[in-house]
C-alpha cells in the first residue's frame, strides 16, 4: 500500500525560525506587521482578535489538531482558513488528509480536487487523490492521478511500482 503525503510546514513558519536564528542573543527584532521577536521567544503584539480572524492562525491550528488526531478539530480550522482564504490550496490539501483519515473518500476526493485547481502542479495531492480513488474502487482514476503526479515531480518508490503492478 502506497503511503500518503502528509501536512508540510508553510514557507513563512521556515523564514521566521531562519530570521530568530540569525539574531545576537537578546537582540529585538521589529517588523513592520508590529510583530517582535527576539532570540528569547517569539512575541507576538498584534491583538488576539486580529490574529484569530487570520486564515493562517486557523490553518495552523488545525495542523496542531491533525498532528494530535483530533480531525474533527482540524477539519473546522481548516475550512475556516478557507473561508477567510479560500485560494489557499494548502487548506484544502490538508482538510482532503483529515477526511481521508475519517474515511470521508468522496470528501477527500473533492478537497484534494480543489487543491489541485488552484496548484495543478502539485504532485502530492495527486498522489493522495489517487489512493482515495483506489479505495473506492474507481482503479481507472487512480492510475490517471498516479501518472500525473509520476509527471508533476512525485520520486515516492512505491507510487512508481504500485503504478507497474496496477495501470
Amino acid at each position: 500500500m502506497r503511503k500518503r503525503s502528509i501536512p508540510y510546514m508553510k514557507k513563512r513558519t521556515a523564514i521566521i525560525g531562519a530570521l530568530v536564528s540569525l539574531m545576537p542573543l537578546g537582540q529585538p527584532l521589529v517588523i513592520v506587521t508590529g510583530a517582535v521577536l527576539t532570540s528569547a521567544g517569539v512575541i507576538l503584539s498584534v491583538p488576539e482578535k486580529v490574529n484569530a480572524e487570520s486564515s493562517v492562525f486557523y490553518y495552523n491550528r488545525g495542523n496542531d489538531k491533525y498532528d494530535v488526531g483530533d480531525y474533527y478539530g482540524a477539519i473546522a480550522d481548516y475550512t475556516k482558513a478557507i473561508e477567510i482564504s479560500p485560494r489557499e490550496a494548502d487548506a484544502y490539501y490538508n482538510r482532503g488528509l483529515a477526511k481521508h483519515d475519517l474515511n470521508d473518500y468522496y470528501g477527500a476526493i473533492a478537497d484534494y480536487t480543489k487543491a489541485i485547481e488552484i496548484n495543478p502542479r502539485e504532485a502530492d495531492a495527486y498522489v493522495n487523490r489517487s489512493m482515495v480513488k483506489e479505495e473506492i474502487g474507481d482503479l481507472n482514476g487512480a492510475c490517471v492521478d498516479a501518472r500525473k503526479a509520476v509527471y508533476f515531480g512525485d520520486r515516492d518508490r512505491e507510487n512508481r511500482q504500485w503504478l507497474k503492478e496496477n495501470c
